[in-house]
């Protein structure tokens, strides 16, 4: 029967997408360090720097908005492997840029490059993520351990990335960074294409696109939190953070310049692993397994309400501070560590009410709608982000932050669940 899920292989088809996933997130965080760092050397402003990664954003909404419709018709397997050839050939486009082009060519050409990668990945995120719903055993909180360690995993992964973009670029440069990437990459598709195990469906002739509009008034408002959650990291985690600590760390050596690749690639890589770490926790933190759906659905709210007071706290440190300072960088680190914990235990929460929310025909639907609106808030971010470190440094970053998460948390507190 097309689009019936096969429990036998449920667990090996879950390990199959789950490693296929890890792969695709290495490459995307290392892809994305190489970009900032490369052309932020190259001299290139913050604003020009959030562009490059503005149609990886856009083709995020717009590709969540149609893969849910994909998957439901072609199949979950189909947009996978989908998503593992367009980074490939991503990254192989990458080793096309030319040093003597003029920057806005170089923007304009990275930024394409970057609209495919951005496409790869919510193809790859889509599929793994409604996969989880349809082959997760039921009762006794399996769904939310499942989608936790997926996606805590994924962000370790992707945390990882950071670090060896960051490597990869002092040490061998952009061109055979990107090549060795996609040969990786190259092995991981073909031995999944071989290999995949049965447990995911193959699609339904009959489905509709209209059908990815839910009529669930809790999905789309978890979307509305879901935008202005990730708008509020991605406004100050894109540009503004990268750009100040290289500002504090570099000496213009070449040296220097190694030396903040690599403090830079360290803090990303651990804040996203600490991400991870605290997502896979987060069934453990908030005692899922012995709490119904409706005390989630109100730990959403004040998990999100209690994450405004850490940006708001930093913009109004930092800006007071006026210079850096040394105890003025530790005291930065820690408090955005801390708003990658508790920023965690929020996004867990909304990866389980989407899946929670969503019913089994229609869950690539909804969680492709979803992501379209996590898409969304990372494209308002990023635009922000340049935008506001161009216009008031770090200090205005963080204060946007805290704005963003005040509607997020507006948006959680009409969730009825």
């Amino acid at each position: 029967m097309p689009g019936a899920v096969h429990k036998d292989g449920g667990m090996a088809a879950y390990l199959a997408v789950t490693a296929a996933y890890w792969a695709f997130m290495l490459t995307d965080g290392a892809l994305r360090m190489l970009v900032l760092l490369h052309f932020h050397t190259l001299g290139f402003s913050p604003v020009q720097l959030a562009y490059l990664f503005v149609l990886y954003e856009i083709a995020g909404v717009v590709t969540n908005l149609s893969a849910g419709w994909i998957a439901a018709r072609f199949g979950l397997t189909s947009t996978l492997y989908a998503g593992l050839g367009i980074q490939i050939a991503a990254l192989l486009a990458l080793t096309l840029l030319d040093p003597s082009w003029s920057i806005w060519a170089s923007v304009v050409f990275v930024m394409s490059v970057q609209g495919a990668s951005g496409v790869a990945k919510d193809l790859s995120k889509m599929s793994a993520k409604s996969a989880v719903k349809l082959l997760a055993p039921e009762g006794d909180g399996t769904l939310f351990r499942w989608v936790a360690l997926l996606t805590g995993s994924k962000n370790a992964v992707k945390g990882v990335g950071f670090l060896l973009g960051a490597v990869l670029l002092a040490t061998a440069g952009l061109q055979a960074a990107v090549l060795g990437m996609a040969a990786v990459l190259t092995i991981v598709l073909v031995a999944v294409l071989a290999g995949m195990p049965a447990g995911l469906p193959t699609g339904r002739k009959d489905a509709k696109f209209l059908e990815v509009f839910s009529r669930n008034p809790d999905i789309n408002w978890l979307s509305f939190a879901r935008v202005f959650l990730f708008g509020a990291r991605d406004v100050w985690f894109v540009v503004g953070i990268p750009i100040y600590f290289y500002a504090v760390l570099s000496d213009g050596s070449e040296q220097g310049n190694r030396a903040a690749f690599f403090m830079i690639g360290s803090f990303m890589a651990v804040w996203i692993i600490l991400y991870g770490a605290v997502q896979a926790s987060a069934p453990k933190i908030l005692r899922a397994a012995r709490r119904p759906a409706r005390d989630l659905v109100v730990a959403a709210r004040n998990w999100s309400a209690g994450l405004i007071v850490i940006p708001a706290a930093l913009a109004l440190m930092v800006w007071s501070a006026g210079a850096p300072a040394p105890w003025l960088t530790t005291t930065l680190v820690t408090g955005l560590l801390l708003f990658g914990a508790v920023f965690a235990v929020n996004s867990a929460l909304h990866s389980y009410l989407i899946l929670a929310f969503s019913t089994g025909e229609r869950v690539t639907m909804d969680v492709g709608f979803y992501y379209m609106a996590n898409a969304a808030g990372r494209l308002l971010g990023t635009l922000l982000s340049g935008v506001s470190y161009q216009i008031g440094g770090l200090p205005l970053c963080l204060a946007t932050a805290a704005l963003m998460l005040g509607l997020s948390t507006f948006g959680a507190a009409r969730l009825r669940g």
